[in-house]
């Protein structure tokens, strides 16, 4: 359970509550959110690389390919189970453990880099800007990720929006503009930032993947008894048989930060 009280009002939310719908369901960046890592030299060829609230592992896996050897770690044991299941149905040699990211006892300089997708808020950074710099070797970079959708610029996105907010007033996550990624002043004192980028995304989904990706959000599954959960995922269709084409398109934007440790001296 995670629960801060600037997000959602201080409301928990537990993402182990909807990993299936989220293994399912939210695995949905393009090719390009993942080259935008590559071309900034992280999860490269012969890379050690720890992904931390790595959730269902979206990002060791989508990456697997390109050479580099993954970690990934996260406070939800039904989250890496699903990483888990995903990773061994690909035959791919990742590390999954669930484990606090402030807490990882790995040694220092242990990694090249380090990856936060879609997670950043919900860690301690008091404890976590030393902790990921003390892993890291030499020059080792921290590469922070988010994608959101765009309400107030795609109608889709909007009316679900309004509807998650009906059975959650007290969600946070809405109301989406273009933003850089917000680094706390303590990361600072560890590291320099050698990159910020902005861009547009065009995620194309269907009635049922975007219904299934709206209830695995953090104001409706994460958050939701079951039977809340089940009453917006039918509104949620018959809103979309009402409203949106079969097949769609929503807009997001993406903001990718890299961080890059300061040299010892």
């Amino acid at each position: 359970m995670i629960q801060k009280k600037e997000i959602d009002s201080g409301t928990g939310f537990d993402w182990g509550r909807t990993s299936r719908d989220y293994a399912k369901y939210r695995d949905i960046y393009p090719e390009e959110f993942y080259q935008r890592l590559l071309d900034r030299g992280v999860c490269t060829l012969g890379q050690d690389v720890l992904d931390i609230g790595t959730g269902t592992g979206v990002i060791p896996r989508n990456l697997y390919s390109n050479g580099a050897r993954f970690t990934g770690i996260d406070i939800s044991g039904q989250q890496i189970e699903q990483a888990k299941r995903l990773a061994s149905e690909k035959n791919m040699d990742i590390r999954f453990l669930c484990i606090p990211a402030e807490d990882v006892p790995f040694l220092p300089g242990s990694f090249d880099a380090v990856t936060a997708c879609q997670c950043f808020t919900y860690f301690n950074h008091e404890v976590l800007a030393a902790k990921i710099s003390s892993l890291l070797r030499d020059q080792g970079k921290f590469a922070v990720l988010y994608m959101a959708w765009l309400p107030q610029e795609d109608e889709t996105a909007g009316k679900s929006e309004e509807l998650v907010l009906k059975y959650h007033p007290l969600w946070t996550g809405c109301g989406e503009t273009r933003h850089k990624i917000q680094i706390p002043k303590v990361y600072m004192d560890y590291f320099d930032i050698e990159s910020e980028e902005l861009f547009d995304l065009e995620v194309p989904f269907t009635r049922e993947t975007w219904n299934g990706r709206m209830k695995a959000c953090r104001g409706i599954g994460a958050a939701l008894p079951a039977e809340e959960v089940a009453a917006f995922e039918e509104e949620h269709m018959r809103l979309l048989r009402q409203t949106a084409p079969q097949e769609f398109c929503v807009l997001h934007y993406a903001a990718v930060t890299v961080l890059q440790k300061k040299s010892e001296r």
